[in-house]
C-alpha cells in the first residue's frame, strides 16, 4: 500500500474523529500531523457543524503548508537549472516609478537591492531586491509589458513589526495582524502601487532555506480548481495540498513548479483577480514552452538564449497571467 501523504493523513483523522465512532481508532498520523490534532479536538465539540467541516479545511491546509516546505527542502539540493541565488518563483512586478517601488521594498520589508540596470533615460528596465531567502524583480511598465497590480503572501519571523514598517513607508491597512484561526499571524496592506501584500508568521515554523520560501506569489483566481490542471498540463506542476471549502471552493493550494512553489485560491470578496507577470526556472524552456502551449497558453515570446545566461521565453496562460520561463546555461555557456 502507498504511503499517505500528511494531507490524507490528517483528512483521515478528522473524519474518525468528527463521526466519533467508539469501535474505530484514530489512524496512525506521521508526528507533524499528530501535532495538529490537539487543535482539532480542543475545537471539535463546537456547536456548528459548518465549523467542524471549516475547520478540517483549514488545518489540511496547514498540513499542505508543511509538506510543501518538506518537498522544497529536498528537492532544492538538486536543482541546477536555476540561476545561482535565485531560489523563489518571483514575482515580476511592473509599475510606474520603479524606482520609488524599490525605495517602498527596501524600507516597508528590510529588503536588500541585488540588481539594478537602468535605461538611458533614467527609467529602470529590470532590478531584483531580495527579501528574506527569496527575490522580487521590478521594472519600470512599458507599451508592451504595461503595469499589473500584484499579490504576494510574504513570510516574516515578525509579522506585526514588517506590518507597522510596510505602514510607515506608506501602505495602506487592507486588514490589521491578527492571529489567524489557520494557525498564523497575519495582517494584509496594499501599497501605494496597488500590490496586496499578506504578511504572516507562522507559529510552527519559519520560512528558510530549508522551508516554504519567504516570498510566495498568490493568484486569486475565479474557478481556481480548472487552473490547477491547466498548470500540471503546462508547465508539470504539482499540487501538494489544496484546501476546499464546504461548497468545493478552494480556500488554498500550495503549487509546485520545477523546485518552487506558489499559493493560490478562488477569488472572494476584495481579492479578485490580477493577473501577473511571474519568472519560474525550469530544467527544460524549450520542452516546457511547447508543453504550455498544447496545454492552452499562448506564446509570446519563443525559447531563445538571452545576454545574461538564461535561455529564456514568454507564455500568457488562459487566465490572464505571463510567464517568464528560464534555464540557467551558466557564464561558460556560448550565446549567440
Amino acid at each position: 500500500m502507498s504511503k499517505r501523504s500528511p494531507a490524507q493523513q490528517l483528512d483521515s483523522a478528522i473524519e474518525t474523529m468528527l463521526l466519533a465512532l467508539p469501535s474505530q481508532s484514530e489512524p496512525a498520523l506521521s508526528p507533524s500531523v499528530a501535532q495538529l490534532m490537539p487543535i482539532a479536538r480542543a475545537l471539535c465539540d463546537l456547536p456548528r457543524p459548518d465549523f467542524k467541516t471549516a475547520l478540517k479545511s483549514k488545518l489540511q491546509w496547514r498540513s499542505s503548508m508543511n509538506e510543501a516546505a518538506a518537498s522544497s527542502a529536498e528537492s532544492s539540493k538538486t536543482a541546477h537549472f536555476r540561476r545561482p541565488g535565485f531560489p523563489n518563483i518571483a514575482p515580476y512586478i511592473l509599475v510606474n516609478g520603479a524606482a520609488k517601488f524599490m525605495e517602498f521594498l527596501v524600507s516597508a520589508f528590510q529588503g536588500t537591492e541585488r540588481i539594478c540596470v537602468p535605461k538611458p533615460d533614467g527609467s529602470i528596465m529590470h532590478a531584483e531586491v531580495g527579501i528574506g531567502d527569496s527575490i522580487i524583480e521590478l521594472g519600470d511598465a512599458n507599451e508592451q509589458y504595461p503595469p499589473r497590480p500584484t499579490t504576494t503572501h510574504l513570510y516574516v519571523p515578525d509579522s506585526d513589526l514588517t506590518y507597522a514598517s510596510a505602514i510607515q513607508a506608506g501602505a495602506t491597512s487592507v486588514y490589521p495582524v491578527a492571529d489567524q484561526h489557520w494557525g498564523d499571524r497575519q495582517g494584509c496592506v496594499r501599497d501605494p502601487f496597488g500590490n496586496i501584500w499578506y504578511i504572516a508568521t507562522p507559529k510552527d515554523w519559519i520560512p528558510s532555506a530549508e522551508g516554504i520560501r519567504a516570498v510566495q506569489p498568490f493568484l486569486h483566481l475565479h474557478d481556481a480548481h480548472n487552473v490547477i490542471p491547466f498548470l500540471e498540463a503546462a508547465f508539470g506542476a504539482e499540487a501538494l495540498g489544496v484546501a476546499k471549502s464546504p461548497e468545493g471552493l478552494i480556500l488554498h493550494a500550495t503549487i509546485k513548479i520545477a523546485e518552487a512553489t506558489l499559493e493560490l485560491n478562488e477569488a472572494h470578496g476584495e481579492f479578485q483577480p490580477m493577473p501577473a507577470y511571474l519568472h519560474v526556472y525550469v530544467p527544460d524552456t524549450d520542452a516546457i514552452y511547447a508543453q504550455a502551449v498544447r496545454a492552452g497558453a499562448t506564446g509570446v515570446t519563443p525559447p531563445a538564449n538571452a545576454p545574461y545566461g538564461d535561455r529564456a521565453a514568454t507564455v500568457k496562460d488562459p487566465f490572464g497571467n505571463t510567464w517568464f520561463l528560464a534555464t540557467y546555461l551558466g557564464p561558460s555557456r556560448p550565446r549567440p
